[in-house]
């Protein structure tokens, strides 16, 4: 939920600085792990400044998705994420190749043409140019990928792997803080939370380039986010979530974290309604209901693909763009998970269009 997700879409994150914290549970004193600062309810967001970078926590993730459509009525899913993280590994070391902040990014296009996610990813640590992530302002870039803030919202420049993307992200919308006031309750621990706002309803414009061919795009996109010092709970397996940009002007965020047992142990979610006005959901308000799975033939992985999604008094199913949007990254960080393209319906009316993120089903998280 990288992110985390997604609501954690900083998955990929956690997975690597796990094992990077297992390498050095044993380091002397010097290089141990530091004290990191806590999401604490009540500390007010304050913007510009959150727009950017807080190296003092573990975790942080700026995550872009959206839908896009090319002049022949072609439609596609685009996903940017920038994750920082903080190891806390031997940040008494003078040196500079010591790596006291890493950068990862991911980057896909979901084309039901193609049938399965264009993808690709970066990593590194910060400093000799390599890397960075701003603060005070949304400024990152792992080499020549970058996310960066304008005046008029955000850039992005990504020349990855078989596509690329060059896209202009204009806000339409205030800021969207989730939870209480931008404080995010990821469990039932005070302390389990998150900082996290978002940037529904992006007008996107820009091009594609898809083995060498460019195409000019418009769309709308959502933009999360997120930054945290804690793990999901021990006893979670996993979470679903989704954001969804409405058809009447508003915003849509819910999402559940999964326990080893099958049940719910943790969820919530924000409604910005059309007249601007927001709600927030307590735990019990919101169900994900499966309405039809799809098996990954590469994994294995069974995902829940399409959802019934009841949020209070609302009520709406999600269908895909395209069944397989499996984001396999065994190859660098080990994990494999969900991240696709859906529209929301209410009948045989489209209410809404976002992205759904569905982890923990190929194997449970062991954060």
């Amino acid at each position: 939920m990288s992110s985390s997700r997604r609501i954690w879409p900083s998955l990929v994150v956690l997975l690597a600085v796990t094992t990077l914290s297992l390498a050095t549970s044993a380091l002397p004193a010097p290089f141990a792990q530091p004290e990191y600062p806590a999401v604490r309810q009540g500390m007010a967001l304050q913007f510009p400044r959150d727009h950017g970078a807080h190296p003092a926590f573990r975790t942080e993730w700026w995550y872009v998705t959206g839908w896009v459509r090319d002049a022949a009525g072609r439609e596609r899913g685009i996903q940017i994420t920038f994750f920082r993280n903080r190891p806390g590994v031997a940040e008494s070391n003078p040196s500079a190749f010591a790596a006291k902040q890493l950068m990862f990014a991911h980057a896909a296009i979901a084309d039901p043409q193609h049938g399965r996610l264009r993808h690709d990813q970066r990593a590194a640590r910060t400093g000799f140019g390599l890397a960075d992530s701003a603060e005070q302002r949304t400024d990152m870039h792992i080499g020549d990928w970058s996310l960066r803030g304008v005046a008029s919202g955000y850039v992005a420049n990504i020349p990855a792997n078989g596509f690329a993307m060059e896209l202009t992200f204009r806000a339409t919308d205030p800021v969207l803080l989730q939870g209480e006031g931008g404080y995010s309750r990821k469990g039932p621990e005070a302390e389990q939370a998150s900082f996290y706002y978002s940037r529904p309803h992006l007008a996107v414009s820009g091009t594609l380039e898809i083995d060498g061919a460019q195409q000019a795009v418009t769309g709308e996109a959502w933009l999360d986010h997120e930054w945290s010092s804690e793990y999901l709970a021990p006893e979670a397996e996993g979470w679903d979530w989704t954001g969804l940009n409405l058809q009447d002007g508003g915003a849509l965020m819910v999402f559940r974290i999964r326990d080893k047992q099958g049940g719910v142990l943790w969820a919530g979610g924000t409604l910005r309604g059309a007249d601007g006005s927001a709600r927030v959901f307590a735990a019990d308000e919101i169900r994900f209901t499966p309405l039809r799975s799809w098996r990954s033939p590469r994994t294995q992985a069974t995902y829940p693909v399409a959802m019934r999604i009841d949020a209070g008094p609302i009520t709406f199913e999600l269908e895909p763009l395209m069944d397989d949007q499996e984001l396999d990254s065994r190859a660098s960080v080990g994990t494999v998970y969900w991240e696709g393209a859906v529209r929301a319906t209410a009948g045989e009316r489209v209410v809404g269009r976002g992205y759904l993120e569905l982890t923990g089903y190929w194997q449970p998280l062991k954060l």
